[in-house]
Parts: structure tokens; sequence; C-alpha cells
């Protein structure tokens, strides 16, 4: 029991850094900024139900459906990086991000790839592989859990910050959001190139 324990306190660690709710809460703010408190709140519950069910979905066939397509967690990351570059640019020229239906940003960007992205899909599918379903699943539930709290007293931030503060957030996310755009699509590359040059 004590190593049960010890295993779902390290694997939430390891997931809450990696989703890094605290850290991604500026483009939630920033995404979010033209919808009522209500809109808002919605748009995050959704979010964390998309990231909590793709990470559960990857748990169970994550391998499977990746080499089913003959994808790689390499190709993830190139592809969100550029969804990201994309995003980015729209923060920053038009300081929104438009969306046909507002409900769809809970899905893309915040729920994949900002909450769930490639890093916390391999973080979930090698701690599965070190401590088994019983663990992990135990672990995701606690870790968007914490998560959840994260994004409910997002409201007390947006009340400090006020429109002009979060006009202001809304710009450094957008420079931070194309950083790490470009830090997926070159971690993409890089691992690419060396699986490549190792297979061959």
């Amino acid at each position: 029991m004590e190593l049960f324990f010890i295993a779902v306190v390290k694997s939430v660690i390891a997931l809450f850094i990696i989703t890094d709710s605290p850290g991604n809460l500026p483009f939630f703010i920033g995404l979010t900024e033209n919808e009522t408190k209500e809109e808002r709140r919605k748009t995050f519950a959704l979010a964390i139900l998309t990231g909590f069910f793709m990470l559960i979905f990857f748990i169970f066939a994550g391998t499977l459906i990746l080499d089913l397509f003959n994808v790689t967690l390499d190709d993830f990351k190139i592809a969100g990086g550029i969804l990201l570059l994309y995003i980015a640019i729209e923060l920053m020229l038009r300081g929104k991000f438009n969306v046909e239906h507002k409900e769809d940003m809970g899905v893309v960007p915040l729920g994949i790839p900002l909450l769930v992205g490639p890093g916390a899909i391999t973080t979930a599918l090698v701690l599965l592989k070190l401590y088994g379903y019983q663990v992990i699943l135990t672990a995701v539930m606690i870790c968007f859990f914490l998560i959840f709290l994260v994004l409910y007293f997002a409201e007390n931030i947006y009340s400090f910050l006020g429109k002009n503060g979060t006009l202001i957030i809304t710009k450094i996310a957008a420079i931070l959001i194309a950083a790490i755009a470009v830090q997926f699509i070159r971690q993409g590359i890089v691992d690419l190139i060396k699986s490549m040059a190792g297979g061959g």
C-alpha cells in the first residue's frame, strides 16, 4: 500500500508539472478575455474534460493508435507546435483567437495541446510502463482535480487584473505560446532526425 501511495504521488507530481496549469493560466486568461464569467467557466470545464479524456484515451489505446496510423510522438510535437504558432500569431495581431464556436476553444487549443500535449501524453505512457494502470489512472484523476482548482480560482485573477491587465497578459501569452510552439517544432524535428539516424 505504501509503495502504491508513493508511486501515485510521484505520478501526480510528474503529470501536474507537465500539464502546467498554473503556467498555462495566462494563456487561458488571454484566450477567453472576451467571454462572460459563465462562458469562461464552461470553456474551462470543457478544456478539463477534453484533456482528461484525451489522456485516458492515450493511456489505453495510445501506442496502438500511433502504430496503426504510423504516427510518432515526434509528429505530434511538430503538429502541435504549428497549431500553437498559428494561435500565437492570431493573438498578437488581433488580440484574440477567433473560433467559429466559442465552445471549440475549450477543445482546441485549451484542452489540446495546451493542457494535454505531446509532453503529457509521453509522460503518461512512460508512467504506465513504470507503475501500471491502477497507479496512472489514480494519478490522472487527482491531477485533473488539482487542475480544476487552479482554473476555478482563475476568476479571482481576472478580477484583480482588470481589462487592461488582461490585455497585457494576452500579448505576453502570445509571445510565450510562440516560444513554446517553436520549442515543440524544434524538439519534434530533432528527435525525428535522431530516430531516423538511429534507424539508419
